[in-house]
């Protein structure tokens, strides 16, 4: 008879003694593992986590970087998934598959302006294919010809990859690994709080937007092909957009043709109360990226969804030796995964027939209420947010809105996690702006779970700066 190994069996001192001597974990000073014991997390139930001594926490960030949407422990996924796995668990996208099909046309359910979706594995991935969308359109459409340049706003992120580096308005995290690739702009952000034009709305003329054409008119408008933008600034600090922002920016990119790319990697699948987040705007972008929350993370997936025409850039002769290679060229290798879109229609029917998308609205209203009363500590200086996605900006001064330092940040986090919550902070994105503490928990979240991580982030406040 086979003996089979458990692979859910350990042994706890091994599996501490093999985190730090085998794992490189992401995002963290190499040397806090010669001092510390770092958390392994190894069971999860809706919004509890646990980790290998058995401590339970209530996570506010799903999974750590907010792409667990449904909760943990859905059996109804795992099931599917392995059910898939065992009849056809991958073939490559060069064919197709039943999920892979099947979800496609669920996601062009949800995007009823866009016909076409391109898998891949990553956000950053997604973000790739759309930028080499517009870098091969520049090439092979006479009418998008010389048009490569992709513009991205301060403060966006992108993704790891160098494109996406490229793309994103975050200097810490781009430091160290340039040179970075030709051909992308950088314009300002958008928030209120910290407006880069020193104005305050209803006071000015939406110049984050309308400024936007001064710097295309520099570059040469036949130069720029694309401009990425998340609906809401998700790891620079949760910055929302005033309603009339994108309407303008979308307007100025129609004027000069340039496609509008809008990432929804964090915001998608109902993370802002709506199904995505570009939906609270008036805007139609041309080519839309997703990830995260796609399959609750339950698996590795990502997509990349185009108007078609678009898509019709790419249609090409075969036949035609001057044009054989004018389709779009690219591949994905997990792209071809079955289990990922099984997991993702799954995922999206949990969303659906539990109502998580109403939820989204009524507890990430009541979550930014609660929120808004530590604006009585004085080191409270924003509260912004959209349905489950929210940030607290902390700050020395008020009136200069000075941000408190990283080593108060970390202190503060401390604290926090102490009380057996987890919450989530801008971290090396920014000099001198790593000062914003975020909120996106699972969409199943509870009155009572919003009253606890509040209640927890209020001592703390009190712990570290009282």
């Amino acid at each position: 008879m086979e003996n089979k190994p458990n692979w859910l069996d350990y042994d706890v001192e091994q599996m501490v003694a093999g985190d730090k001597d085998a794992l490189w974990h992401h995002l963290k000073s190499h040397r806090c593992f010669k001092t510390q014991e770092q958390m392994i997390i190894v069971e999860g139930k809706g919004l509890m986590v646990k980790d290998i001594r058995g401590r339970e926490y209530l996570d506010a960030t799903s999974g750590g970087v907010w792409s667990v949407m449904v909760g943990y422990g859905r059996d109804s996924i795992a099931d599917a998934v392995c059910a898939q796995m065992k009849k056809m668990p991958y073939f490559a996208g060069i064919y197709g598959n039943i999920p892979s099909i099947k979800f496609a046309k669920k996601l062009l359910e949800k995007l009823p302006n866009h016909d076409k979706v391109y898998f891949s594995n990553s956000g950053s991935e997604a973000n790739e294919k759309a930028f080499k969308i517009v870098r091969q359109a520049s090439r092979i459409d006479p009418e998008r010809s010389g048009k490569y340049k992709i513009m991205y706003r301060d403060r966006d992120y992108h993704g790891t990859t160098f494109g996406a580096m490229s793309a994103t308005g975050q200097a810490q995290r781009k430091q160290d690994f340039g040179p970075f690739l030709d051909g992308f702009v950088e314009f300002a952000h958008c928030t209120c709080y910290r407006c880069p034009h020193d104005k305050t709305y209803g006071n000015c003329d939406i110049e984050c937007a309308r400024k936007v054409e001064d710097i295309i008119l520099r570059e040469g408008a036949h130069t720029i092909g694309g401009m990425i933008v998340e609906p809401i600034t998700a790891g620079g600090g949760i910055l929302v957009p005033v309603k009339e922002y994108y309407p303008i920016l979308q307007e100025i990119c129609r004027k000069y043709d340039i496609w509008m790319i809008m990432d929804e990697v964090v915001c998608g699948f109902g993370r802002t109360g709506k199904f995505w987040g570009h939906e609270h705007y008036e805007v139609d972008p041309e080519i839309i990226t997703m990830a995260k929350g796609l399959a609750s993370s339950y698996e590795a997936l990502s997509a990349t969804v185009v108007k078609q025409k678009v898509y019709d850039a790419f249609l090409n002769d075969p036949a035609d030796p001057d044009t054989r290679l004018n389709y779009f060229r690219d591949i994905s290798t997990y792209g071809g995964c079955t289990s990922a879109m099984t997991a993702a229609l799954e995922s999206t029917r949990i969303i659906e027939d539990e109502n998580l998308l109403e939820n989204s609205v009524c507890m990430g209203a009541y979550l930014l209420e609660r929120l808004e009363t530590l604006r009585k500590y004085a080191v409270v200086g924003d509260v912004r947010g959209k349905g489950l996605f929210c940030g607290i900006e902390f700050v020395t001064d008020k009136a200069t809105k000075q941000a408190v330092s990283e080593a108060q940040m970390a202190q503060l986090m401390g604290n926090v996690l102490a009380q057996n919550v987890i919450v989530g902070r801008t971290n090396t994105s920014f000099h001198g702006l790593n000062n914003i503490m975020n909120f996106a928990p699972c969409l199943i979240i509870t009155k009572e779970q919003v009253d606890t991580i509040v209640a927890v982030v209020a001592a703390a406040i009190e712990k570290t700066f009282e």
